[in-house]
């Protein structure tokens, strides 16, 4: 998995600072659009409360958290400020919530396939073309930063999206319990993340969903990346 820190160190400095500028383009456009798949789900499916606080719009502002944007620069791993849902103004609060939740890293996974699509195109017409090569390198990050926040979130750990999917498998008296340690269990994702520990699970399963993602790319423009 790239991190700012681990291209520093292996002398990867211009790859650094396009990674740098990735974090920022996913801070800026990818994050807010993830946040604003919860409020937009959340919106048709009979809940207003984001929409009420400002939260239904591309506005990046309004969906940044300081903490979350410095780990994605850092990290490639991060958050965004949490959509307020009410799961009370569902027909079907559990269903809809796990919905709801599911929107954000599915919005990563689409930008990611995106993203990698237009990697390997420019890779089929860059020719030697050092300015194709690093947007080239810009839309990869793009690719690996996108698939890694999907991955992340979908996580059933709480308060990641995939804690919420969970809610909905899972008996109610069962789910409650296991939030009653949410701020533990929290702490305890924090230090995983920032030990490295849990770098490696979600590097192996972003690498899996690469796979995935990159299929009809490499279907169009063959396996030049």
């Amino acid at each position: 998995m790239f991190s700012l820190i681990s291209l520093i160190r292996s002398g990867q400095t211009l790859e650094a600072v396009i990674f740098v500028l990735t974090g920022c383009f996913v801070v800026f456009v990818c994050s807010p659009i993830h946040e604003l798949s919860h409020a937009f789900v959340a919106f048709k499916l009979g809940d207003n409360t984001a929409k009420r606080e400002g939260r239904l719009t591309f506005n990046p502002i309004k969906h940044i958290d300081p903490i979350g944007m410095i780990m994605i620069l850092l990290f490639g791993i991060g958050y965004a400020k949490p959509v307020p849902v009410d799961m009370r103004n569902f027909k079907n609060p559990k269903q809809g919530m796990a919905l709801v939740a599911l929107a954000g890293p599915v919005s990563n996974l689409l930008m990611a396939w995106i993203s990698c699509f237009i990697t390997y195109a420019i890779a089929a017409v860059s020719q030697g073309s050092l300015v194709l090569q690093l947007i080239q390198i810009f839309f990869m990050f793009s690719t690996y930063i996108n698939i890694s926040l999907g991955v992340f979130n979908l996580l059933p750990i709480p308060p990641l999206d995939g804690s919420k999917i969970l809610a909905a498998v899972l008996p109610d008296r069962v789910y409650y319990k296991y939030m009653m340690y949410e701020r533990y269990v929290m702490i305890g994702l924090m230090i995983l993340l920032f030990t490295g520990v849990l770098g490696g699970l979600i590097s192996g399963l972003s690498s899996v969903m690469f796979k995935v993602v990159s299929i009809v790319p490499k279907l169009i423009f063959g396996d030049i990346v």
